[in-house]
């Protein structure tokens, strides 16, 4: 199954379960068979079976009779025997190691034959095998590629790691408990956190508590969630309500401790409901890894596993249960159940695994309880005082009339020893006295019934497994008992009941038994999500690195925040499971809804059936028009008609292809944007992005990929204008500058505003976009041209969550790109000037630290004009760092401007390197407050002197750099890998030259051809006409003017 593989022990107990035996050694005889049949009747039987089978005169017919008759037989020796019959649990059936001799001593005696022998040792270990290996694997990579770097990369840890947390609702439970009791040990490690629900509840109130904010999302779920999750380093989820759709590139973790999904899987093959299937299997596979509390629920959900899951044990929801319903299990409960009030209970329970020995291990505690029939003396034994109940799932028949074979047998009368179904064992736990753990199978995770009868303060025996051992004190909080000598069991249950009652020393330790049980597994559990954490999510170079699952303080994960909940107590008997269903229900209505549109649909094709006959009539009448209306045209062309010059045609052409480009239609949006001063383009990928971008006409959408366009929006295509963005590598690693380059790539043809801006989505997620006040304060000091070639940002860096330490230029872009910032961009620099600078970092263009601010985030305005010259440097720049970084960053996926493997790599550099190009290029700089529109002037023109490298930055030089690039790609044509030609337009004077001899020569042979043509026309012979038509006089006139012949 997926990802849960066999462990180590599974092997060894298969071969037993299953009956095998290694070869070599054949099966004993069975003691019923050495009883009865002696040697010598052995050796007899033998002859005559030789004898028969080599008797010559033997056909065919009695060869297949006896076959027949011996598999019959077999069958029904089989089927009928008790020892045969295995009664059926909605799990896994588990093989196990048979055990060797010693264990219950002469039990078999009184047992009947067939039921076997007790089964211990290892079950399968559900191990998540292929995420252990990915995160191995995933290391042992990243050692690798940061080692081929030849670079060291350094964490410059900034600000904590942040979380968020998704949930259906915040009512109380069992599941807010433990992520709240999770969260406060997560925060004391250095984690920061955020909540965020689709429904409100009490336990908003218990989040704030512990210093974590709530925010709601939108219910609905065909509304876009307006939350940038790429401001979190992970997400946990902890609802199937709250499945993880919207999720897209970074880890979640998805928390599933409800069942209601499970049971609905068979339900939805059977129905055919294969979609809904299909869309849980796509969440499943969505989420880095699914955690569940215990090791039930992934068999469960075994159709969805896509080796992703994995099981951290123990939860508090069985004591959170016991606490809130303190329910007292008086007499009609007892009554109910076919007991009186003064009998002493004993459950029997066990494993919720299925394996061969149960029965065996059920008959070997009757056995053990059967010792104390004698404190409970009776005049009838038909209303003996003790009884035992068994716990079982699905009891057959045959299990029962075995059952009863060996109470019988132990001493039991009958009705004192029964089964009980498990939907009673709340009920069944709640009247007990004593509670017997009767499975001597190892398992993962410490059994949950055990924990529910500990919360409930009962008496708890159970065998000295390596798993319970390791949460149970023996004679401290519950009794054990050797798994390997059940029979020492008579012993401790002698020590537990004293007189037909718990003993004064068994009463003390259920007791213990139950304070103990209150925060059973919770260190674990704390533990080891903190542990997956490490394993899942790779923190940028920015964050701080938190505490390790070994650092915890071991007060801090010991026990549940109880305290927590205790002012929420009259709220607890809500359905934890209720969302769980209504999500459920939700999509079962979606879907029986789409299946009637489909009917409709298909009705619908057959209406269509029939009007396509008519469109089949219709366009056959349409034909025979236009053939009519072609002849008419042909005859009428053959008679002489009137001709211009060859100028008057050429005006009626322009005239018509002008006529045809007015009939574009344009929507409002683009009508209003002609007419401004200032258009802003919202880079955006995906529909994830959406919700962010604008629908004014000051505002306009640029897709970085043909895909997940917005229906119905004047949205631009950069991928269309720009063919290097259909490399998803480039397009990842340029991010804006994609858009940029797109833009600039014959800008005349799609923007014509004087100035251009742009605003990323991930500002209109943090909410630090232009209000309408701002908009028109930017407007207005755009129009009156207030600052002239000014440089307008919105976004500080000094309020940039990245910069808590309030860094410099330079030092917060190395936090950000793993301390090899200025180094790359010194490289770069003088790869794209061809000059030879000192490793020296002070070489680098001076970025002063004067106590102003500069722009992050790409949104900012400027003139056209200046944005096509930063696009001139930009695209010089780019080339340089992609000639330094792109060989071993494709090999390995690792740059030297990032801890792990990231497809951004350089991208936060060029978030920054605006600021350089406009303050070296002698731009005034003026930071617009977002929510008032206030303007204020960053980094003085007048006090840059001597501060600026004009001479690198100007105009003329970078023109120069743009024309040598484009004569030595139009010229040379090398061969070589070269971004540079791919990001824009190549030109150069030459380029023009040519261009204009191509058109001159195009305008010659025009008029050549034209020239030819009138030569060709004049010189054509024209025909004579073969004769004059006359038209005939009307008949009434011409018999006036026929010759009589008159007879004389």
């Amino acid at each position: 199954m997926g990802s849960l593989e066999d462990g180590g022990g599974a092997g060894a107990g298969a071969g037993a379960g299953a009956g095998g035996y290694k070869r070599g050694h054949p099966p004993p005889p069975s003691p019923l068979l050495r009883s009865v049949v002696g040697p010598t009747r052995r050796g007899s039987a033998r002859s005559r079976v030789a004898r028969f089978l080599l008797f010559e005169k033997v056909d065919y017919l009695q060869w297949i009779g006896t076959a027949a008759a011996f598999f019959f037989v077999t069958i029904l020796v089989v089927a009928f025997l008790p020892g045969s019959a295995v009664f059926e649990r909605p799990t896994m059936l588990l093989p196990s190691r048979r055990a060797g001799g010693g264990r219950g001593g002469g039990a078999e005696a009184l047992l009947p034959r067939g039921l076997g022998v007790v089964e211990t040792g290892e079950g399968v270990a559900l191990e998540p095998t292929r995420l252990r290996e990915r995160w191995a694997r995933e290391r042992r990579e990243e050692a690798d590629g940061l080692a081929k770097l030849g670079s060291p990369v350094r964490r410059f840890g900034v600000r904590k790691p942040r979380l968020a947390m998704v949930f259906g609702d915040l009512s109380p439970g069992a599941m807010q408990l433990q992520m709240v009791s999770v969260a406060s040990v997560l925060e004391a490690m250095g984690y920061e956190m955020k909540v965020f629900t689709f429904k409100d509840g009490p336990c908003t109130n218990i989040w704030r508590t512990i210093g974590v904010t709530v925010d709601l999302l939108p219910e609905d779920t065909d509304l876009h969630i307006s939350v940038d999750w790429l401001d979190y380093d992970g997400i946990l989820v902890n609802s199937i309500e709250a499945r993880p759709e919207p999720f897209k590139s970074i880890p979640v973790i998805w928390n599933v401790q409800e069942s209601s999904l499970a049971h609905r899987i068979s339900e939805y093959n059977s129905s055919g409901m294969i979609q809904i299937l299909d869309g849980w299997k796509e969440a499943f596979s969505r989420a880095n890894v699914i955690v569940f509390p215990n090791y039930v629920l992934p068999v469960m959900y075994a159709a969805f596993d896509s080796g992703n899951y994995f099981v951290i044990p123990g939860s508090p929801a069985v004591p959170f249960q016991d606490r809130i319903s303190a329910k007292s299990y008086d007499q009609d409960v007892r009554v109910s159940m076919g007991l009186s009030p003064s009998d002493f209970v004993i459950s029997i329970v066990g494993s919720q695994f299925s394996y061969g020995g149960f029965l065996m291990e059920e008959a070997l505690v009757l056995q053990a309880v059967g010792s104390l029939l004698q404190q409970y003396p009776s005049e009838n034994s038909t209303q003996l005082e003790l009884k035992v109940r068994i716990l079982a799932e699905n009891v057959t028949e045959k299990h029962r009339m075995a059952l009863e074979a060996v109470s019988l047998n132990v001493g039991f009368p009958r009705g004192a020893v029964e089964h009980v179904a498990s939907e009673d064992k709340d009920n069944l736990l709640g009247i007990s006295d004593l509670v017997i753990y009767g499975s001597c199978l190892n398992e993962q995770s410490f059994p949950s019934v055990l924990v529910q009868a500990m919360c409930l303060e009962k008496l708890v025996i159970a065998p000295d497994l390596e798993i319970i051992r390791k949460y149970i004190d023996d004679g401290m909080n519950a009794l054990l008992f050797p798994s390997k000598n059940i029979g020492k069991l008579t012993q401790v249950l002698l020590q537990a009941v004293s007189n037909g009652k718990i003993s004064v020393l068994g009463k003390k330790i259920a007791s213990a038994g139950k304070v103990h049980a209150k925060n059973l597994m919770a260190s674990e559990t704390i533990e080891g999500y903190a542990v997956l954490l490490e394993n899942v999510i790779k923190f940028p170079a920015e964050v701080l690195t938190p505490l390790t699952a070994g650092e915890i303080p071991v007060a801090l994960k010991q026990e549940w925040k109880w305290h927590l909940f205790e002012d929420v107590k009259h709220l607890y008997h809500m359905n934890g499971t209720l969302a769980g269903y209504n999500i459920l229900q939700k999509l079962e209505e979606k879907w029986r809804s789409n299946q009637m549109e489909d009917h409709h649909s298909n009705a619908s094709k057959i209406d269509d059936t029939f009007s396509l006959m008519a469109w089949e009539e219709e366009r056959a009448d349409e034909i025979a028009n236009i053939k009519k209306r072609l002849e008419e045209e042909e005859l009428k062309e053959r008679s002489e008609q009137p001709h211009g010059t060859w100028e008057e045609v050429y005006r009626n052409v322009k005239r018509v292809e002008r006529m045809k480009n007015d009939l574009h239609e344009r929507d409002d949006k683009e009508l209003e944007r002609t007419g401004q001063p200032l258009s802003i383009y919202e880079p955006f990928f995906g529909e994830g992005t959406w919700p962010f971008l604008h629908r004014s006409s000051l505002y306009r959408g640029i897709g970085l990929s043909s895909k997940g366009r917005r229906p119905g929006a004047d949205d631009i295509d950069a991928s269309s204008r720009l063919p290097l963005l259909n490399n998803g590598y480039y397009r990842d690693i340029l991010g804006e500058f994609g858009a940029f380059f797109a833009l600039a790539n014959r800008i005349d043809r799609i923007h014509k505003n004087s100035w251009i801006g742009f605003q990323s989505w991930r500002v209109t997620a943090r909410k630090a976009n232009l209000s309408k006040k701002a908009e028109t304060a930017l407007l207005e000091a755009i129009q009156t041209q207030k600052h002239g070639d000014a440089f307008y940002f919105w976004v500080r860096m000094d309020q940039d969550e990245r910069n808590l330490a309030s860094q410099d230029f330079w030092s917060f872009c190395d936090a950000i790109n793993a301390g090899n910032c200025r180094s790359a961009v010194l490289k770069a620099f003088q790869r794209m000037y061809g000059v030879q600078l000192d490793d020296d970092l002070h070489t680098l263009p001076l970025m002063p630290n004067d106590g102003d601010t500069w722009s992050v985030m790409q949104s900012w305005v400027l003139p056209t004009r200046s944005f096509l010259e930063f696009v001139m440097f930009s695209r010089m720049f780019v080339d340089a760092l992609d000639a330094q970084m792109y060989d071993k960053h494709h090999e390995t996926g690792h740059c030297i401007l990032s801890l792990h493997r990231d497809q951004h790599c350089y991208s936060r550099v060029l978030e920054l390197i605006v600021n350089v190009w406009a303050f070296h290029s002698s731009r005034r700089m003026v930071y617009v407050d977002p929510e008032t529109g206030a303007m204020q002037e960053q980094h003085l023109l007048n006090g840059r002197r001597g501060q600026m490298s004009i001479q690198w930055f100007s105009l003329a030089t970078l023109k120069s750099m743009d024309e040598d690039l484009a004569e030595e790609f139009d010229e040379d044509h090398p061969d070589r890998r070269w971004l540079w030609p791919k990001t824009g337009e190549v030109f150069w004077q030459g380029v023009y030259e040519r261009e204009r001899n191509m058109r001159q020569q195009e305008k010659e042979r025009r008029k050549q051809q034209s020239k030819d043509k009138i030569q060709r026309i004049k010189k054509r012979a024209r025909q004579k006409t073969l004769g004059r038509y006359i038209k005939p006089p009307p008949e009434d006139a011409g018999s006036l003017n026929d010759t009589r012949t008159v007879d004389r």
